[in-house]
């Protein structure tokens, strides 16, 4: 089988990996799961009216636990990160508690 067709037979059968709420973050999960090996595409996800909702993240059936690994990885980073910073922010919080104005 040809690379084209190996590329439709993965895409065949896509499941939603997570929906997000705007094209960047969406972007960031596709880049993300392409680096890990994990073929992913994105589609807007629209109400019965025509209205967007979201933007969802499909990947290969055969990847979805895998993707899911990933991207819940990708958070915790994330999370962690922004916890570390917040935490550097507010390292002078308990500063004033220590000045005695007697």
């Amino acid at each position: 089988m040809n690379k084209h067709g190996e590329s439709q037979a993965n895409l065949k059968d896509v499941v939603v990996v997570t929906v997000v709420d705007d094209m960047e973050q969406a972007r960031e999960y596709e880049t993300l799961l392409r680096l890990n090996d994990i073929p992913a595409i994105i589609k807007e996800q629209l109400d019965p009216a025509g209205n967007k909702i979201g933007i969802a993240i499909l990947v290969p059936e055969d990847f979805l636990d895998e993707a899911h690994v990933v991207i819940e990885s990708q958070d915790a980073y994330d999370d962690f990160y922004d916890f570390s910073l917040d935490e550097d922010e507010d390292a002078d919080f308990d500063a004033d508690l220590l000045d005695d104005e007697f």
